[in-house]
């Protein structure tokens, strides 16, 4: 899927300051309840279709994903993620993750805010408790953390458990862009990973200005350069 640009690649810190200025910390949360469906690709062969799930009332959230196999992929069955929590000032914070697939040990993490500890629930009631960054999410909470505390111009810095373990990463924002998607065309703004070694994989997230910037278009490529493209084939919001 390709994305129409209407910035340069390459900005300056000014312009890129002066792309984002209208785009506050703090913006106004995306509708109480969003769906979105999506197909998901594996370079260019359709893998799964994929639909998330978000609703919240200013002060917690909930959010679900279910995605269904494809072709060949359907052979490993279905996968559901889910994830609660509260709503900050500085944006989500999970309360308890959870990710089931079919033929596999569900997966399942627990935050203790307060306490700065996490809990990772593993298979055979094996738990394990962790130190709890700071600047948390979950594979489901990472994305939609921008909507409720949309990045400015500097890097933000995250740390992201699947249940696990936790990997942390940075992305800054890369300006505005026209992304065309099945779903229609959106005005997007457009934040990229940075990158610590140049052949890190690359991970970009388009967010719908819209739809209070919620991703509708996610795009990983990977260190041997099979690309994962995520993109929104209908958005519904109450």
């Amino acid at each position: 899927m390709r994305s129409k640009r209407s910035f340069p690649n390459s900005l300056s810190a000014s312009a890129l300051a002066a792309v984002v200025a209208c785009v506050p910390y703090a913006s106004a949360a995306p509708a109480h309840r969003v769906e979105i469906a999506y197909d998901l690709t594996r370079n260019g062969t359709p893998i799964a279709e994929l639909v998330e799930r978000l609703e919240h009332d200013g002060k917690t959230y909930r959010l679900s994903a279910q995605m269904k196999g494809k072709g060949l992929f359907a052979l490993r069955g279905d996968a559901t993620r889910t994830s609660r929590g509260s709503i900050a000032a500085d944006g989500l914070r999970p309360a308890e993750f959870e990710d089931k697939r079919t033929g596999r040990d569900a997966v399942r993490a627990t935050f203790d805010w307060p306490a700065k500890v996490m809990t990772l629930h593993g298979k055979d009631g094996a738990v394990e408790t962790r130190p709890l960054p700071a600047d948390l999410q979950d594979r489901l909470s990472f994305a939609y953390n921008f909507s409720f505390r949309v990045p400015g111009p500097a890097p933000v810095g995250v740390s992201v458990t699947d249940g696990k373990g936790t990997s942390t990463s940075s992305y800054k924002v890369a300006g505005r862009e026209k992304v065309g998607t099945p779903a229609g065309e959106f005005d997007a703004l457009k934040l990229e990973r940075e990158k610590k070694a140049p052949e890190d994989r690359t991970s970009e997230i388009w967010l719908s200005a819209k739809h209070g910037y919620v991703p509708v278009r996610v795009l990983v490529v990977e260190k041997d350069g099979t690309r994962i493209d995520q993109v929104a084939t209908r958005v519904t919001v109450q």
